[in-house]
């Protein structure tokens, strides 16, 4: 059976992922092939673009084997499966995509990037990948001294018929290599990996998610301009200018409740039947953590690796935590395998609510005492009255140093303060004894 048939063969349920007329992870395959251990460099095709990203594998038993990854200093790991006698599919973790790859006769692979989703499975991305090749760009040897330093931080304006949110980059080079991070108040592109070569500079990253690049030229007064773009999603053009001081706007001020509102109602049904609403005897008189977010978006994810630890290690202290998650399809079964990977992945000891579909219009009618929704992911925290009392938009990943640094020391001391509050039977006795003068 060829590549094209596995791929035709492939069928998603809502319960998971089966590959039909193929032989699985462990199964023992006559003459089957394996990819070979190592490093590797891959390529995706995008229109007439090219996206490179690279890649380690590891482990010659199906049952062990790990694909990692590689972004500057980040690693990302997944699971390989065999697929016949000479192809593997590689789930992307929590997000629902795949890679189908055949090991070619020379050695090579060859495959395709590809959507689970149902109704979003034409979108594919063709890659190819060869081994031991462990460079992104340029081949070691062929380096042409760089025209300027890029490092730094960038203001970035964006051209496009719609409404781009703001962004900057921060850029570190070392001699050629360049690595890096764009972000914006809706979150970040995780860390970028590329090059300089006189005049002109590249970086890519992929991580799971759709494949993501910025390329552009080095102007003759300093600034910079290109497209960049992820995978399957058209490539916008920008300009930037080197500005230490640029910002971006406040994510504490980008969503807040309407006036006349303290507080947030809501119910959704949650991944394991119940309905979840924050007047839930659980949640009277402890400090909420609600994380709004969606298993396809990677700042959704870095906030769920950020929250799900926090969370096992302060539940005693009277805090308590939903996230609320709008998925691709408007299918609750979806929904329960969606997120349920992502409970099993992460080791969410919290609850899971689905809200509808990935739609930020939808978000803020199901959410209306919200003055609008910006961004997947948003932490909304409520105090043990019930206030809400910060509402955070967006993600900065750890790649963005001090900003990741600064919102978790900000994230920490809000919450040590709320749970340091009374609850509100306690405040009631206190004011009672008060006024009888105790």
């Amino acid at each position: 059976m060829n590549f094209k048939n596995y791929l035709l063969k492939a069928k998603y349920l809502t319960l998971g992922v089966l590959l039909s007329g193929a032989a699985l992870a462990g199964d023992k395959v006559p003459g089957a092939k394996f990819i070979k251990e190592g490093v590797w460099r891959g390529v995706f095709t995008v229109s007439e673009s090219q996206v490179p990203f690279n890649f380690e594998f590891k482990g010659k038993d199906p049952k062990h084997a790990i694909f990692t990854l590689i972004n500057g200093s980040r690693r990302d790991d997944f699971h390989v499966q065999r697929l016949g006698k000479d192809s593997v599919y590689i789930k992307m973790n929590t997000y629902d995509a795949a890679l189908v790859a055949k090991i070619e006769d020379d050695g090579k692979i060859s495959g395709e990037y590809r959507s689970l989703v149902p109704g979003f499975r034409g979108n594919a991305l063709p890659f190819t990948a060869e081994y031991g090749k462990s460079y992104r760009f340029v081949e070691p040897g062929k380096d042409v001294a760089p025209a300027a330093d890029l490092s730094g931080k960038w203001e970035i304006k964006t051209y496009s018929k719609e409404a781009v949110p703001a962004s900057i980059a921060i850029i570190k080079q070392k001699g050629n290599k360049l690595t890096g991070v764009i972000m914006t108040v809706v979150g970040d592109t995780r860390e970028l990996e590329g090059t300089i070569q006189g005049d002109e500079f590249a970086l890519s990253g992929f991580t799971g998610p759709s494949p993501f690049i910025v390329k552009g030229k080095v102007n003759a007064d300093g600034t910079i301009s290109g497209e960049q773009g992820f995978g399957i999603y058209k490539n916008l053009k920008f300009d930037a200018t080197k500005n230490a001081n640029v910002e971006l706007p406040d994510p504490y001020k980008l969503t807040f409740l309407k006036e006349g509102y303290k507080k947030l109602d809501f119910s959704f049904p949650g991944i394991d039947g119940k309905q979840i609403s924050l007047s839930d005897q659980k949640y009277k008189g402890k400090v909420v953590i609600i994380e709004v977010i969606g298993t396809w978006c990677p700042n959704c994810t870095d906030q769920t690796v950020f929250l799900s630890p926090w969370f096992n290690k302060n539940r005693q202290r009277g805090v308590e935590a939903i996230a609320i998650g709008f998925e691709q399809k408007d299918s609750l079964e979806y929904a329960k395998y969606t997120l349920g990977k992502l409970k099993e992945k992460y080791n969410i000891n919290y609850d899971i609510a689905f809200g509808g579909l990935a739609d930020k219009k939808l978000v803020s009618q199901k959410l209306p005492a919200l003055n609008k929704f910006v961004a997947f992911p948003t932490t909304i925290i409520v105090d043990r009255k019930g206030d809400v009392r910060e509402i955070y938009t967006g993600y900065t990943g750890t790649v963005t140093g001090k900003y990741h640094d600064d919102y978790e020391k900000k994230f920490n001391k809000l919450l040590d303060e709320l749970i340091a509050e009374p609850a509100p039977e306690t405040a009631q006795v206190i004011d009672t004894n008060t006024r009888q003068g105790n």
